[in-house]
């Protein structure tokens, strides 16, 4: 009997085994295929034009070019683009992140007439594609004077239906007794809202900032449309620029590329760990 239970705890070992084995070989194989891209463009933008559109394509470079670099930054006004695509970012994550904090507690917390009919009107408005709203915030922008300017990038991304959606998860999965610990205190909702609420929320609200300053971060069609002048672009804009109409300066446009992307790589390695806790812990209750 103690054999049999020897050999079938054996066996199941190394089902285990061949199964972690081939989880870890699949997300290798996904890793590799992830990665592929972005090791392209490091090798495209120290290559030559030639050797870029060279057919059959070559992977590694005879020798390394690295006067992209500094032709790109000729080209374009990167300093710039740096400044203003931070402007932009910060505006929208503090503006996303506070007004979508008090909004998601108010829908998860507090008890109001038509509560459920203005959380059902944000979850609406996810379900509609973004392009639909372009015509009327120009056409807001453009009233309010605010057109060819820093502050017309920033003003969309201020309210998030998804960031309220998002921290309403949290607000509603902490407990109810915090609420009426602080009432007894003597706590008026925004106090508890402002001093405990807010604070264990914090894993959420890093979570919407990070996703806040990607999306910004990734901003094509909106800037394009509200500014004209090169000074007033982002980085994601700016860059657009380069994609010529006939024809396109391959290695150039790969080190303009990864120029822009540098930044937002180390956000998310610096903050990957909260990144990852807000989302793991934001799929509470609905």
């Amino acid at each position: 009997m103690g054999k049999l239970l020897t050999e079938g705890s054996v066996s199941m070992k190394i089902i285990s085994t061949k199964r972690n084995t081939l989880t870890h070989v699949v997300l290798i194989i996904g890793a590799i295929i992830m990665i592929v891209p972005f090791l392209w463009m490091v090798l495209t933008s120290i290559k030559t034009l030639g050797e870029s559109i060279q057919m059959p394509p070559k992977i590694i470079p005879s020798q390394i070019y690295s006067e992209n670099y500094s032709a790109v930054m000729k080209i374009l006004p990167f300093a710039q683009f740096y400044i203003n695509t931070i402007l932009m970012i910060v505006g929208r994550v503090v503006g996303s992140v506070l007004f979508s904090a008090m909004a998601a507690y108010a829908c998860a917390r507090l008890k109001f007439p038509g509560k459920n009919a203005f959380f059902g009107l944000v979850l609406f408005q996810m379900m509609i594609p973004g392009q639909l709203f372009i015509i009327p915030q120009f056409l807001i922008v453009q009233k309010l004077g605010l057109l060819n300017t820093v502050s017309a990038l920033i003003i969309p991304g201020i309210v998030s239906a998804f960031g309220t959606f998002l921290l309403r998860q949290f607000f509603m999965g902490l407990p109810k007794d915090l609420e009426e610990a602080a009432k007894l205190d003597g706590c008026t909702i925004w106090q508890t809202f402002y001093k405990i609420m807010l604070p264990l929320a914090r894993s959420g609200m890093i979570a919407l900032g990070i996703f806040t300053a990607l999306f910004a971060f990734k901003d094509l069609m909106w800037p394009l449309i509200v500014n004209m002048s090169i000074d007033k672009m982002t980085l994601a804009s700016g860059l657009a620029s380069l994609q010529g109409q006939f024809s396109t300066n391959y290695p150039q446009l790969m080190a303009g590329s990864l120029l822009a992307i540098w930044p937002m790589l180390l956000v998310f390695i610096i903050f990957q760990k909260k990144f990852i806790e807000g989302i793991a812990t934001s799929g509470g209750k609905l």
